[in-house]
This record gives structure tokens, sequence and C-alpha cells, in this order.
């Protein structure tokens, strides 16, 4: 049987309850995806090209947010990856996540939360920060997705 993990980043909590409801439907352990230094409501201000998430995302793509923890996914075949979609891509945070671990060989099935933008660049910008991971098409999905509707897309994904 295949040990499933649910990792997430979750900003503002809309992420966090997608993703416990994710690992309640799917038999999943969760771990949260967390900064060194947390985000503030002026740090996620998309629209202020001075606010930290803005300067992350459009100022110098390789630069990565400091992670509270490293990612820890040794015990585990499948990781589903969680976070907000951001200027129609996954946070610079999650790159810097995939980095921090040893992702080879391990399952990775993206899903993002978005009031209205898709997937985007999800996996072309997250796949360069694990090469050796067995990804995944990925899907967004709204803040109120029942858990029987996300059990039924992990069955799928899943096989």
């Amino acid at each position: 049987m295949k040990k499933i993990l649910v990792s997430y980043f979750s900003a503002t909590g809309t992420t966090k309850t997608l993703a416990e409801k994710m690992a309640a439907a799917i038999g999943a352990d969760t771990k949260p995806i967390e900064p060194a230094v947390p985000y503030t409501a002026a740090d996620l201000q998309w629209t202020d090209p001075n606010s930290r998430s803005s300067i992350e995302m459009k100022a110098d793509k390789a630069k990565r947010p400091a992670l509270k923890a490293a990612a820890d996914v040794a015990a585990y075949d499948v990781i589903f990856l969680g976070f907000p979609i951001w200027w129609y891509t996954a946070p610079t945070i999650v790159n810097a996540y995939l980095e921090s671990g040893d992702f080879a060989g391990k399952m990775v099935i993206p899903f993002a939360t978005s009031g209205s933008s898709g997937m985007g660049r999800v996996l072309d910008d997250l796949r360069p920060s694990a090469p050796d991971a067995d990804w995944r098409a990925g899907r967004r999905f709204d803040a109120g997705t029942s858990e029987a509707a996300l059990a039924d897309w992990a069955k799928i994904v899943l096989g």
C-alpha cells in the first residue's frame, strides 16, 4: 500500500482547508510548507509591486524564501502538493520546498487553490526543482470543493 502525504503552502488558510479535506478523503498525512518568516497581510498585497510576494514572484525567480524546515518525504511514496496560484504558477516557496528534499522516484501531484486562475505554468515551473520526481498533471480547485470530489479526483490520478 502506498504511503501518501498531503504537503501544502497556505498563505491565508484557504489551501490549508482544502489540503485537510484532501488528506481526510484519501487517508493521508499532512505537513505544511512554512516560511521561516511568516507572510503578513502586507506581504501578500499582489497589487503592490514592493510587497514581499510581488518581489518573490517577479524580481528574481531563482531566489527562494527560507523555509522553517526542509522537506521530509522519505517515508512517502506519493506527495499531493498544494498551494495557491500566484501569478499563474506556484509560489516560489514551493520550489524551495522541493529543492530542500529528496523527491527522486516519488509521485508528485500538484493541486492548487485560486478564485479563477488555472494551473498555468505550474508543472514547467516546478519540475526543475525536483527533476527526478514522477510528476503527474495537477488540478485547480475552488475553496469549497467537497471531500467526495477530492476523493474522486485522487482515485483517478492514483490509478
